[in-house]
């Protein structure tokens, strides 16, 4: 994570915002004003099964074009994160480098958390499925939508997330990101935040919450009027999942990841 920081400095657009990445900043954004622009194209659903989210998910990517799949770098189309591929080597109870779909499954995104680290829940098999090492009662509150693993921040809640032209150093924006959770209890505890490169707000939206346990819910946000997103944090409910479990009452994780193709910065 920050061998790719660092050689993101060399860019002189991406300089000021990678400094706008320490925390003690990022918690103050709360107050900077939302950059007023053509609406945005909202994308979400909830539902107790993959099929009440399927048709939601399935529009979005429709809307965004073909899926690119791993490496390269192309004008148009969209990419995926599913989790399902990650190496048990580097999946529970081991932690995922923050750098891995840049560097070792070239997809164009770097992780950043305020917590401890990443991780990705383990094969049936290997350890405990859906977190069951960080929280006993995990399996039974999670669900999947593309079987079999689930992603999460360790000691916070918050992940982030920048963008790079896949497999390079060279920073690059999206126009659109959404993301499956689960287990999204309260229709205030989870939200998605689009920031441009200057670090104003385009957008935040909260995740629609079902009720009940092994939930599923899917929020997507598309700009179309020129709008670029540099960085997307994701608060995935209000509480620390791993170390001592702490924070509120709403525990959620994430499932898959889908974004507009990122595009290089000038």
């Amino acid at each position: 994570m920050e061998r790719e920081a660092s050689k993101a400095r060399r860019y002189d657009r991406m300089r000021g915002a990678i400094k706008w990445l320490s925390f003690a900043v990022v918690t103050a954004t709360v107050t900077w004003p939302v950059s007023v622009l053509a609406g945005p194209l909202v994308f979400k659903a909830a539902g107790s099964t993959a099929a009440d989210i399927q048709a939601t998910v399935d529009d979005f990517r429709d809307f965004l074009g073909h899926n690119n799949g791993v490496g390269g770098s192309f004008e148009e189309g969209r990419r995926e994160i599913n989790w399902d591929g990650v190496p048990d080597a580097v999946a529970s109870p081991h932690n995922l480098p923050a750098n891995f779909f840049n560097k070792n499954s070239p997809r164009g995104v770097v992780f950043f958390t305020p917590g401890s680290g990443f991780r990705v829940s383990a094969r049936e098999g290997v350890a405990p499925i859906e977190f069951g090492e960080l929280r006993p009662d995990a399996a039974k509150r999670f669900a999947v939508f593309s079987p079999q693993r689930l992603f999460t921040a360790l000691a916070s809640p918050i992940t982030e997330i920048l963008f790079f032209v896949p497999g390079t150093a060279q920073g690059a924006t999206t126009r659109a990101f959404g993301s499956v959770f689960t287990d999204v209890d309260r229709a205030d505890s989870t939200k998605i935040e689009y920031f441009d490169v200057n670090g104003s707000l385009l957008f935040s939206g909260f995740v629609p919450a079902a009720r009940g346990d092994e939930t599923l819910s899917f929020l997507g946000v598309a700009f179309d009027a020129g709008e670029e997103v540099f960085l997307v944090r994701i608060t995935s409910g209000d509480v620390e999942l791993g170390g001592h479990n702490r924070g509120g009452g709403d525990l959620v994780v994430m499932d898959d990841f889908i974004y507009a193709e990122p595009q290089p910065l000038p």
